[in-house]
């Protein structure tokens, strides 16, 4: 099992910056990837970034030249780097895990942290 915890949300002017982190603890060997989704009300939950165990990094439209995915493997943390905030960006943020096939494929999901950003 791969537990997840999400920090660092919270209320931002629109323009202003966050960063989320995502400390994962468990069977981290598990894992092949992780990243971040939101959801807003009344919305489906959607990738905002992955980031591959590899190191590689994907970015949806939206997210793509203001925010940052990174991941620090000795703190087994993943961080979201927000900046250029938008009233848009109003969401809960939830910290995603993929384990490999080989232990089933497994996703794993943090709690979520509240993004506000106000206009």
């Amino acid at each position: 099992q791969v537990q997840l915890v999400e920090s660092g949300g919270g209320l931002v002017r629109a323009g202003g910056s966050l960063k989320l982190s995502c400390a994962a603890s468990g069977n981290i060997f598990m894992l092949n990837a992780m990243a971040w989704y939101r959801q807003a009300p009344g919305k489906q939950r959607e990738l905002v970034a992955v980031v591959t165990f590899g190191g590689s990094t994907t970015y949806a439209d939206s997210a793509k030249g203001r925010f940052t995915i990174s991941r620090d493997s000795g703190k087994n943390t993943v961080y979201l780097q927000m900046s250029g905030l938008r009233s848009e960006d109003t969401a809960v943020y939830f910290c995603e895990a993929d384990s490999l096939r080989g232990y089933g494929g497994t996703r794993y999901w943090g709690q979520g942290t509240q993004v506000t950003v106000s206009s």
